[in-house]
């Protein structure tokens, strides 16, 4: 007669990451992913994994929605759940009580990620943390951050700050890369200090916090080290970098020593606050090598009542002008933007208005979305909610108008000359890539023909034959000389 023992043997310490939302998300995944690693877990695809964590998004409804799916759907593989990201920090234990299929923690975690996930796979369940307004965990003042644990000495990341003072960045060198291809986030800063009224996004992401310059160039010499070409700098707002170090004019100085590293080819600025765009960063932007004359607006409306019910600055004139000045200094510059329509009290004129700068604007990317309340957020409460039949059928109107102006735009590009770092091999001599005034995802592509002893992560001089909506079709030039140099 045999007798067979019971298996103890522990459950392998295997972690799937998966995330949702923006590249911030993206970073703050790669930064988790090398901070298990270095606990000693296992990085492994979703089958195969103990442990799946989400770093889940909760910027609109429809984000969080997506969060929850996935949440879902990894219960049901089996592997133990854990919710992190936005989604977790906001909402904290009224999600763990909506979810009790995942563990859900804050971005006070982070720094602890491996220890966190050890609980987890031992089934010890840690009661979810209250939501806080994370704004108030650091002084008011920017210039008073400075002299606050919230910034460390050069080397260190504001993810080994005390807990709670703000989400995981770093240490610089503490990255993992989930993707690959030659395009990669770099984060610039965490937080914001604005008070727009239709967002939640400072409440529980917190008050702004620059990382230090040096830090910045190091990381950017690693992405490079990785196979990286192109740098999109990310934030909640990319323009108040340095603010908070005493220096509200950093961006101008960074962006010229990120576009000097070594093997880097392009810089893309993302997120750029429409009332504190200066002279001096547009012709930085606009005549650096190596830093795309791009610029990421977030105009958000046209219709200056609205945007002072947003707590916002401008009007069309006043965006008007700012376009005026950034086409002066790059006429070829890419502009995008995004808008909200059917905020509370939005008239028919004001929509007339939004509709009249749109035509104006000659804007590469617009994006159109629809209002909804958020949680806590100033504009929740505003009388003169719009019915939201009502709010969608001016989407679909903005939307069409949109579509059309871009592919206008796109064809007012025949005929110029563009730099396009490629990313893909069609074959044939055909590579799909994206000119200056493409960001990754959201602003079209270009296929080049022809290309000739050229490859992927190469940035290449094309000339623009046709346009397709917001992509573009252009033929194989060379490779520029001043990517060849900066190589």
């Amino acid at each position: 007669m045999s007798s067979s023992k019971p298996n103890t043997q522990p459950p392998p310490r295997t972690v799937s990451l998966v995330t949702l939302g923006c590249a911030r998300n993206e970073v703050d995944s790669e930064e988790l992913a090398a901070r298990l690693e270095a606990a000693g877990w296992t990085l492994s695809g979703g089958d195969e994994a103990s442990v799946v964590l989400v770093n889940t998004c909760g910027f609109i409804e429809a984000a969080k929605q997506e969060s929850v799916s996935e949440l879902l759907d990894a219960a049901g593989s089996g592997a133990k759940v854990v919710a992190a990201g936005c989604l977790a920090e906001r909402y904290g234990s009224e999600l763990a009580a909506e979810l009790p299929e995942a563990q859900v923690l804050s971005f006070d975690d982070y720094a602890d990620i491996g220890a966190r996930l050890d609980d987890v796979l031992a089934g010890d369940r840690r009661p979810a943390h209250e939501p806080r307004d994370r704004r108030r965990l650091l002084p008011i003042s920017p210039a008073a951050r400075a002299a606050d644990p919230g910034h460390q000495p050069p080397g260190h990341g504001i993810s080994d700050l005390p807990a709670g003072l703000a989400p995981a960045s770093g240490p610089r060198t503490l990255r993992r890369r989930l993707s690959g291809g030659p395009v990669a986030p770099l984060k610039i800063a965490s937080g914001c200090d604005r008070r727009c009224s239709f967002c939640a996004i400072p409440a529980f992401r917190g008050a702004f916090l620059s990382r230090p310059p040096e830090d910045l160039v190091a990381e950017a010499g690693w992405l490079a080290g990785h196979g990286v070409r192109e740098l999109v700098l990310v934030s909640e707002n990319s323009t108040s970098y340095g603010k908070d170090l005493g220096n509200p004019r950093l961006l101008d100085e960074l962006l010229p020593a990120l576009a000097a590293v070594p093997g880097i080819d392009r810089i893309r600025v993302s997120y750029l606050q429409p009332a504190e765009v200066r002279p001096g960063l547009i012709e930085v932007m606009a005549s650096t090598p190596g830093v795309a004359p791009y610029f990421d607006l977030s105009f958000q409306h046209a219709s200056g009542k609205v945007l002072r019910a947003m707590r916002r600055f401008g009007d069309r004139e006043r965006f008007g002008a700012l376009l005026a000045q950034v086409r002066q200094a790059c006429p070829e510059a890419g502009v995008r933007s995004n808008f909200i329509v059917g905020f509370p009290g939005e008239t028919a004129a004001d929509v007339d208005e939004l509709q009249r700068f749109l035509s104006e604007a000659r804007l590469d990317a617009i994006g159109v979305f629809g209002y909804s309340d958020e949680d806590g957020t100033e504009a929740a409460t505003l009388t003169g909610q719009l019915d939201p039949a009502e709010i969608a059928r001016r989407v679909d109107e903005l939307a069409g108008l949109a579509d059309e102006l871009m592919a206008q735009r796109a064809a007012d590009r025949v005929g110029e000359v563009v730099e396009v770092l490629l990313e893909e091999d069609l074959g044939d001599g055909d590579y799909l890539g994206r000119a200056a005034h493409q960001a990754p995802e959201v602003d079209g592509t270009t296929t080049v023909r022809g290309v000739s002893g050229a490859a992927v992560g190469e940035l290449i001089s094309a000339r623009v034959a046709e346009g397709d909506g917001v992509d573009l079709v252009a033929d194989w030039l060379g490779v520029p000389t001043a990517a060849a140099g900066r190589g």
